[in-house]
């Protein structure tokens, strides 16, 4: 347990309280000795508190009108967080420190005032009666994990993912083969906190876009396209799960990259 990366599946985990003693004892010890990690357990840590403390405080039925443009605005700035290019020299090949950390933690501020913003309004209210609430949602967990992929620059391949899936979820999951006929890269999935459970967060690169695909287990949804936050997100239910597609890219671009996906996925 000496690297980021390896400890990148373990975090949620480890916060929620759910690992072993010896792979909680492990992600301790790296924490102990790893700032870049610590600070990121602790960002995650407050967004799991953020939702727990008010998630049963907000009921007005929408976001005033102002709030959602402010939101809109910290969604459409998403594209500009800086990749990780950690080329600032410092001398004649020394890595610049300060722009290290700050092309590393640029991602998390932005997620982390996402989540401050929206979540201070409406963002965990009553998920379970509307869509566009559940899509928001699911759009800040988008941005955060999204974030810390791009910081860590973790991989996973198909088979790390449905092990994953299987090993947290119970579900024995086949993923679509053959995704680059649609366009799409697989990154890898986290599990992610949604109201009293956990939730599968499986993402995919569309054309170089970020692409979540999310499932709800134990729940029912209708079908239907929502836009919230400058993205769109396809809901819809097989049996007893709810999957919710999302991305920030074009209603007729989501529903071929839902089609293709429905399709391939068992």
């Amino acid at each position: 347990m000496n690297s980021c990366h390896s400890i990148d599946s373990l975090l949620t985990p480890f916060i929620d309280g759910e690992l072993a003693d010896a792979e909680r004892r492990a992600v301790e010890d790296h924490l102990r000795r790893c700032a870049p990690c610590h600070s990121r357990e602790a960002a995650e840590r407050a967004v799991r508190g953020l939702i727990h403390a008010r998630k049963d405080a907000f009921v007005a039925p929408r976001a005033p009108d102002a709030l959602r443009a402010k939101c809109a605005e910290f969604a459409r700035l998403t594209p500009r967080v800086p990749a990780l290019e950690p080329r600032a020299v410092d001398g004649a090949r020394g890595v610049s420190r300060a722009a290290t950390w700050r092309t590393r933690f640029a991602p998390y501020a932005l997620a982390a005032s996402l989540v401050v913003v929206v979540g201070g309004a409406f963002l965990y209210q009553a998920t379970d009666k509307s869509a566009r609430l559940l899509a928001a949602e699911l759009t800040a967990d988008h941005v955060k994990c999204f974030a810390m992929n791009r910081a860590l620059g973790t991989h996973q391949e198909v088979a790390a993912v449905e092990s994953s899936l299987a090993s947290s979820f119970g579900w024995r999951a086949h993923l679509p083969e053959d995704p680059a006929s649609a366009g799409l890269e697989l990154v890898g999935s986290r599990p992610c906190l949604y109201g009293e459970g956990k939730i599968a967060h499986i993402m995919y690169r569309h054309h170089g876009n970020p692409v979540s695909l999310f499932m709800l287990p134990n729940t029912a949804r209708t079908q239907e396209l929502v836009e919230v936050l400058g993205h769109e997100a396809k809901i819809w239910c097989v049996g007893n799960r709810t999957f919710v597609l999302l991305s920030r890219q074009s209603k007729r671009e989501i529903e071929q990259l839902a089609t293709f996906v429905q399709a391939g996925l068992h």
